[in-house]
């Protein structure tokens, strides 16, 4: 009987994962303004979903993008520039809400290694070729 249970909770959690309030205003409704629209649409493309955390938060279902998408509706539609809301969400959330991050001395790993790694990847091939010509 315990394991039932516990199989039913296990199995059961993600439905358990959404609240049941209604979706915010702007979740999913446009701005009547096509110029903000597209504003707040070119940055949603741009910031990641804190709970999907590999997509756009304007591809996201997840509840809590839902509530970025209309907060950076809202605050579009405030007067509030794409740059500002930019700099609010990394300043809240930290540089990883980006799909941009900047470059400095925490992030240089990040730029740097698919350099390294290429040419790592090129040495170790030009040893192989080299041991191949030479029997």
């Amino acid at each position: 009987m315990l394991v039932a249970v516990t199989l039913f909770f296990t199995l059961a959690a993600p439905a358990f994962a959404d609240s049941l309030l209604p979706a915010a205003e702007y979740a999913d409704t446009q701005l009547p303004d096509p110029r903000q629209e597209r504003q707040a649409k070119a940055l949603m493309e741009t910031v990641r979903c804190l709970v999907c955390q590999g997509q756009a938060i304007s591809d996201s279902d997840a509840e809590m993008a839902g509530d970025m998408r209309a907060l950076i509706r809202q605050r579009i539609q405030a007067g509030e520039s794409p740059d500002q809301i930019r700099d609010w969400l990394i300043a809240r959330y930290g540089n990883w809400v980006t799909y941009d991050p900047p470059l400095e001395p925490v992030t240089w790993p990040l730029w740097g290694a698919p350099i390294l790694l290429l040419l790592a990847g090129l040495w170790l091939a030009r040893g192989r070729f080299r041991r191949r010509k030479k029997p």
